[in-house]
């Protein structure tokens, strides 16, 4: 059980970033770098005024984000808000053993800093309708999302044992939810999922979902998992009911939604604890929410 944020496996610095470039892309070598954030997988960085990099912190993230090479261009035009379309890509080489990717630079702060107006909830159940499509059979498929939440029983069961220990976020409610997912069928085909939509992966601008952001879970499965965000996003109990109403989804697969509420709320608070206090807002918030609505 990882107790909280991966360690990296690469030093991703400016040097070996300049190198990368240089042997790759050197018409963008010499643009100004930044270092944006990082999450467990991941390192993003700002190149000049309009790009950005991708680049993996750790060797699991290298088929996620050749997954991301290999279906976001088939997808992003299906969908009613920007996704980060890979222009270039990156090999590895000497130094830096993972394949990276050169974006456009998205505009926005993430969802968890500058949150969405209630408004919004139609629109993020639009833009879901709009990826949960059925998937080829070449999509990938995923043990961690889009996947039966009983893949999640022992890892989840294990942290909400030390939540319910140590806090007050495991409520009667959250352990009903949870038991409840655990035992609704799944009652869609194999559709396309995002996979990681929480709030550091949606970005706002001016109070409008403006982009989702880190597609590097994609996978074909139940999406129920993509529709935890719900409680992950909306601090109005109306727009969360908006949002399950715009969706129109079935009392499983709502009932399911909710288990995966459950499992993104328990994972980032019990890891964001340890070091990471903005998931642990993230995880205690849509804890919060699901027990009210559950109320």
């Amino acid at each position: 059980m990882v107790s909280g944020t991966p360690a990296a496996e690469v030093d991703i610095t400016e040097d070996l970033i300049r190198d990368l470039l240089q042997a790759q892309h050197p018409d963008l070598a010499d643009l100004p770098i930044e270092i944006a954030g990082e999450g467990w997988d991941n390192v993003m960085v700002r190149l000049g005024p309009d790009l950005a990099l991708r680049l993996p912190r750790r060797a699991v993230a290298d088929q996620l984000l050749r997954n991301e090479q290999r279906w976001l261009p088939e997808l992003a035009p299906q969908l009613p808000l920007p996704v980060p379309v890979p222009l270039r890509t990156g090999q590895p080489q000497d130094g830096y053993p993972y394949v990276w990717s050169v974006l456009h630079w998205i505009e926005g702060e993430t969802a968890d800093l500058a949150p969405s107006d209630p408004s919004e909830a139609q629109v993020l159940a639009g833009f879901l309708k709009a990826l949960h499509r059925l998937a080829p059979d070449e999509a990938p498929d995923s043990n961690v999302r889009g996947c039966p939440l009983s893949n999640k029983l022992e890892d989840i069961g294990r942290r909400m044992a030390l939540l319910a220990e140590e806090t007050n976020a495991i409520t009667p409610e959250i352990r009903h939810a949870w038991g409840a997912g655990l035992a609704a069928p799944i009652d869609l085909p194999r559709l396309w999922v995002a996979g990681d939509v929480h709030a550091r992966n949606v970005l706002v601008r001016n109070g409008k979902l403006a982009a989702f952001i880190d597609w590097g879970d994609i996978c074909a499965g139940d999406p129920a998992s993509d529709l935890a965000s719900i409680w992950g996003l909306f601090e109005s109990a109306d727009a969360r009911r908006a949002a399950i109403e715009a969706y129109g989804m079935s009392d499983a697969t709502l009932t399911r939604a909710r288990g995966w509420a459950v499992m993104y709320g328990v994972l980032l608070l019990e890891t964001g604890r340890h070091d990471h206090p903005r998931h642990a807002k993230m995880g205690a918030d849509t804890l919060r929410r699901l027990s009210a609505d559950l109320t």
